[in-house]
């Protein structure tokens, strides 16, 4: 039975819920800007530093591929304030390290806790809201999903500056501990618990997979791509372990995935729009505009968060309107717009934006970009989710999956390209 919309006790379930996913995808961009400074206190460089992020990208990759089955088996409500706990706890671990392994230990947990915690808050907001509603409900949800990178910087930023670098993971804990609490004895027990069977083989060669190719994403540019033995055998296991799974899967009855939702053509297109735009470009943009402000600019960090703010804001604003509109016209109008936006926006505004443009001049044309990204998120999720009917799990499984791998290689080719051009004007020089 779905509760009346926006009652008090249905506002305070939606707030339970964001709250947990808007914190959890913060830290994929709130370490970022806390990076450089670790190098002092954990005693090692910047190379080192860059495996707090890398493990916390694996994890959370590798523990998307399981998620689903502990859904089938606990429910969601319960999965999500175990999530919610183990990233408070892991947090409070990240804050009080004081060397390297520690903290990358702390962060593999992390990362795998917001595995559990995207998945089950996806799922449960959309289940909250009824089926003409879908839209307004991913629109919600994106003040969590899309919002929450985007002022990652900025909170860190400002953390960072007034406090310490372990403020930007303690301000999860106290958070977390109020989810858990209020979680437990007011979120209602969402969807229906099944005798599930995961398939071990598949899940561990596929997590064998992801691993070693998200390692050699974020590692590539530091050891000189297939330059490196080292690289060279990250890709020969992530080749190997990914055929294997392959293989698992067309002998297996139970497979790990249902691949006839390929066959819906709006599936498919919504899994492609997650992986190339919500994850190979939008993470681009999100590892390269606060690059540009902070070390090309010269701006401080609260600035180049600010600068960030200036696109970020108008996901979440945007994000709501158009699953709205998206609710009344379907989804497909409004990604259409969502897609005209985009392409003015890469090929006309974001070129000529340099060291010599004003703060403000970089802000504005950088303010569509945020307008693109916000139309998109809702009406795609309406568009997978609708096209997957009873298997909304597998979906977001399979969409947060995407987002997380395409991410990863827009962020090793924006890596890649901003050491090239960096090196071919130096020589210019």
């Amino acid at each position: 039975m779905q509760p009346k919309l926006f009652t008090f006790n249905f506002t305070l379930y939606i707030i339970l819920i964001i709250t947990g996913a808007f914190m959890a995808v913060l830290d994929t961009t709130i370490v970022d800007i806390v990076v450089p400074r670790l190098k002092g206190p954990l005693s090692t460089d910047m190379y080192g530093v860059q495996w707090v992020i890398t493990a916390y990208m694996t994890a959370a990759a590798a523990g998307l591929l399981v998620v689903e089955w502990l859904i089938k088996r606990y429910g969601n409500k319960w999965v999500y304030i175990v999530g919610v706990g183990l990233f408070s706890l892991a947090s409070f671990l990240c804050g009080v390290s004081n060397s390297l392994g520690f903290i990358i230990s702390a962060r593999v947990v992390q990362g795998f806790a917001e595995a559990l915690i995207m998945v089950t808050s996806h799922m449960m907001i959309f289940s909250l809201f009824p089926a003409d509603k879908k839209g307004v409900a991913m629109g919600i949800f994106a003040l969590g999903v899309a919002f929450a990178p985007a002022i990652g910087p900025t909170l860190g930023g400002y953390l960072t500056e007034w406090f310490s670098w372990r403020a930007v993971f303690f301000v999860n804990v106290p958070i977390g501990i109020i989810i858990v609490i209020f979680g437990s004895l007011l979120l209602p027990d969402i969807g229906k618990k099944e005798n599930y069977s995961l398939n071990i083989i598949s899940f561990a060669f596929l997590s064998i997979s992801t691993v070693a190719l998200l390692i050699m994403l974020s590692k590539g540019q530091q050891f000189g791509w297939f330059n490196s033995s080292f690289i060279v055998y990250l890709a020969f296991v992530s080749w190997i372990a990914f055929l294997f799974f392959l293989i698992s899967e067309y002998f297996s009855k139970n497979k790990l995935f249902d691949y006839s939702l390929f066959k819906n053509p709006f599936y498919t297109l919504g899994i492609l729009i997650y992986f190339v735009l919500l994850g190979f470009s939008m993470y681009q943009y999100f590892y390269l505009i606060p690059v540009f402000y902070e070390h090309i600019k010269g701006l401080s960090s609260i600035q180049a968060g600010l600068g960030v703010l200036g696109f970020g804001i108008w996901i979440g604003i945007v994000s709501i309107v158009a699953g709205n509109v998206s609710d009344k016209t379907g989804p497909i109008p409004v990604l259409t717009v969502a897609v005209i936006i985009y392409l003015i926006t890469s090929f006309y505004l974001f070129p000529p934006i340099n060291y010599y443009m004003s703060f403000s001049e970089a802000v504005i044309r950088t303010m569509p970009f945020g307008i693109s990204m916000g139309m998109f998120f809702a009406p795609v999720t309406v568009l997978i989710m609708n096209a997957a009917k009873n298997k909304g799990e597998q979906a977001i499984v399979v969409m947060d999956y995407v987002r997380f791998v395409g991410g990863s290689f827009g962020t090793a080719i924006a890596t890649n390209s901003m050491f090239y051009y960096q090196a071919k004007e130096y020589e210019g020089l």
